[in-house]
């Protein structure tokens, strides 16, 4: 073409955890049964629906309005209640206004950093969930800007880091956080949000925070929303979703509850342009959106959630055993959202290392996959064609370290086991295998 076309970003929008998939078809094809551990689907894990869930859902769809647009920012009810059900917190105050939905969290991160002028950056967690630090890298044409989660301290943010790049760079318009993280699992208590708020406050940055998994959390501190923690001076948003809290990834159904719009003219006009694109596209769907007050508030949820954080909270302690003693390794015990990450230790991989690969076909078509990949891919590639279990490399998340995530998703105890089990094997033979 006369033009290039071409967005200077687009060499960032790389999402391995679909992306691995590619591989582990044309496996599967060639005779390897696959194990699916890539990606956060409960339901495609084997987790039911609740049947009171079920039973809202098809009386909505017999209600013709639940066929019709609603409002562009969302409907009405619902943003009313989800505004009363944020106050009720006691921190920042919203009204219906501050609520803007999109058709999952994939779209409003869309917008978010689509409509964020070119020039100002946000900071993320390192390691960071794809969508995020793809859609901000896009958005700038450079890498995506990080600052460091520490598995020696269970995956906490480093205040230090994050002050130090938030001072020296005056590009930097905003702080991103993952609360329940993905792809650690770390839950931030209270005193480390209000640092980090503390931090956006002085150096004059908004706060972004992702709370996909504000209700998948079993750990001790519980839930702690931004809107808890951010005052009324510093400007945000959290992002929510019924993706896994229902859990209804299929209902493409995210929104944003933003605070103090009006303490920043700025900050008032980028919040009124994602309105203003929202605009653009009419609305979005409207089914999920009525659904939500009726599950929130069915006498069931509550223990509907309880249950499953039990669950989870299980299955992390039992995953996280399964590496006791396992030397070259770090796992930090999971306390929210459902994935466990394995980092290896510096130096832990090398280049020499292989697996045994049972199916000819399935080792000569992983191989020309192994030249100048990093060191974790390589493992993941082999541990693929030798077991059939797909995680995700840890070098995918925008980070340095070497290692991989894997869910906490299999339903079925024996299998979960054996997927445990066999990655602790894959493990100590590879690494001894040099």
């Amino acid at each position: 073409m006369r033009r290039n076309i071409v967005h200077s970003g687009a060499d960032a929008l790389i999402y391995e955890i679909r992306q691995i998939v590619g591989v582990a078809k044309k496996l599967e094809a060639l005779g390897v049964p696959i194990t699916y551990e890539n990606i956060g689907d409960p339901i495609q894990k084997g987790e039911k629906v609740a049947p009171w869930m079920k039973k809202i859902v098809s009386d909505l769809i017999l209600e013709d309005k639940s066929w019709a647009y609603t409002a562009t920012q969302g409907f009405e009810k619902t943003r009313n209640f989800l505004a009363d059900k944020v106050n009720e917190r006691g921190g920042a105050q919203i009204t219906a206004d501050d609520i803007l939905f999109f058709n999952g969290l994939g779209d409003a991160v869309a917008k978010i950093f689509g409509f964020l002028r070119r020039e100002a950056r946000v900071i993320g967690p390192s390691p960071a969930y794809s969508t995020l630090s793809s859609a901000e890298a896009a958005h700038s044409g450079y890498e995506h800007m990080t600052y460091n989660l520490n598995p020696e301290q269970g995956w906490m943010p480093d205040l230090e880091d994050i002050e130090n790049k938030v001072k020296y760079n005056d590009s930097i318009a905003g702080i991103l956080l993952i609360n329940p993280d993905n792809p650690t699992g770390a839950v931030y208590d209270k005193n480390v949000m209000r640092e980090i708020v503390k931090i956006a406050e002085k150096y004059d940055v908004m706060l972004i925070c992702d709370e996909t998994y504000a209700h998948v959390n079993y750990s001790e501190t519980g839930t702690i929303h931004l809107s808890e923690v951010i005052g009324n001076k510093v400007p945000g948003m959290a992002l929510r979703s019924v993706s896994k809290e229902f859990p209804w990834p299929g209902g493409r159904c995210g929104w944003l509850e933003i605070f103090n719009k009006d303490k920043d003219p700025v900050f008032a006009r980028y919040a009124k342009s994602l309105l203003d694109a929202k605009m653009l596209e009419v609305c979005s769907t409207t089914l999920p959106q009525m659904a939500i007050p009726e599950v929130y508030s069915h006498p069931q949820f509550l223990p509907h959630l309880k249950e499953r954080n039990e669950k989870f909270k299980k299955k992390a302690k039992l995953a996280t055993e399964s590496f006791k003693g396992l030397k070259g390794v770090t796992v930090v015990e999971p306390k929210g959202a459902f994935y466990l990450t394995v980092a290896f230790d510096k130096g832990v991989l090398g280049d020499k290392m292989t697996l045994p690969i049972s199916n000819p076909k399935a080792e000569e078509f992983i191989r020309p996959l192994l030249g100048n990949c990093a060191p974790d891919r390589r493992f993941v590639y082999y541990l693929l064609a030798s077991t059939g279990i797909c995680v995700v490399p840890l070098s995918s998340f925008c980070t340095d370290r070497d290692g991989f995530r894997v869910t906490l998703l299999e339903e079925d105890e024996e299998k979960f086991r054996w997927i445990y089990n066999t990655l602790r094997k894959s493990i100590e033979d590879y690494t001894a295998s040099a």
